[in-house]
């Protein structure tokens, strides 16, 4: 009975799965296109979209460890909304996100260009996305796959560059038996991203104007972009 019915469920189901993935995708195909000097292979790029979507599950539960111990140390607190989205959400996401990244990377043979990690970053945070994106879209439906395309896809690459960023600047001073400073740029590639991302959820969250989140969302958009540019440009060997 009703057995006329599953077609169009499979069809609308898929539908709904390929508007998750096609704005992660794409963000893929244009950070990989703008590789010049050595492309990564397709094995490495499989390895990081699967580590990015190990590393959802790993945030998973992380957020929801240290959402318990929120609610036992900061209940009703002033400062529990600045904790859950800088604490609990950003250095539980952004951290097994670099933790994927290192953990697949950091002594691969294949990590010889300084934009190899924004292209690695990138990956990670889109196949981490990508499975957030599935995860949300099939949920809450179709008009969830659009906002989501337009601010938390890109909004997770962004974050990715800054991580790619600092993360290339650390090998290439690892390479060259600078430790102190590698240390250092592998601190920010965890730091920075995640005062971005707890300001962007803080942001979006708070009872403030829409006006303020369009305008953060635009600078972080348009700083990631012209980072990406500037970055494949002027890469090198390393």
């Amino acid at each position: 009975m009703f057995y006329f019915l599953l077609p169009t469920f499979y069809t609308y189901n898929f539908i709904l799965v390929a508007a998750a993935i096609i704005p992660a995708a794409f963000l893929m195909v244009k950070v990989y296109r703008s590789d010049r000097l050595e492309k990564e292979s397709p094995a490495m790029l499989r390895k990081l979209v699967i580590g990015g979507v190990l590393s959802a599950l790993i945030a998973i539960v992380a957020e929801r460890a240290l959402s318990m111990l929120l609610g036992i140390v900061a209940r009703g607190s002033g400062a529990h909304d600045i904790l859950l989205y800088f604490v609990v959400v950003a250095c539980s996401e952004e951290g097994a996100k670099y933790f994927m990244l290192r953990r697949y990377t950091w002594n691969s043979p294949e990590f010889d260009c300084q934009y190899d990690g924004v292209v690695y970053a990138v990956f990670i945070s889109l196949g981490f996305a990508l499975w957030e994106n599935i995860s949300y879209v099939v949920h809450y439906g179709f008009s969830t796959a659009i906002v989501r395309a337009l601010t938390a896809i890109p909004g997770h690459a962004c974050f990715g560059v800054f991580m790619g960023v600092f993360y290339g600047l650390a090998r290439k001073y690892a390479n060259r038996g600078e430790a102190d400073t590698a240390r250092a740029y592998r601190g920010l590639a965890v730091l920075i991203p995640v005062l971005l991302h707890g300001a962007y959820d803080y942001i979006a969250s708070s009872n403030v104007s829409g006006w303020y989140f369009v305008i953060f969302i635009a600078a972080l958009f348009a700083l990631s972009y012209s980072l990406v540019i500037r970055m494949s440009r002027q890469d090198k060997y390393i």
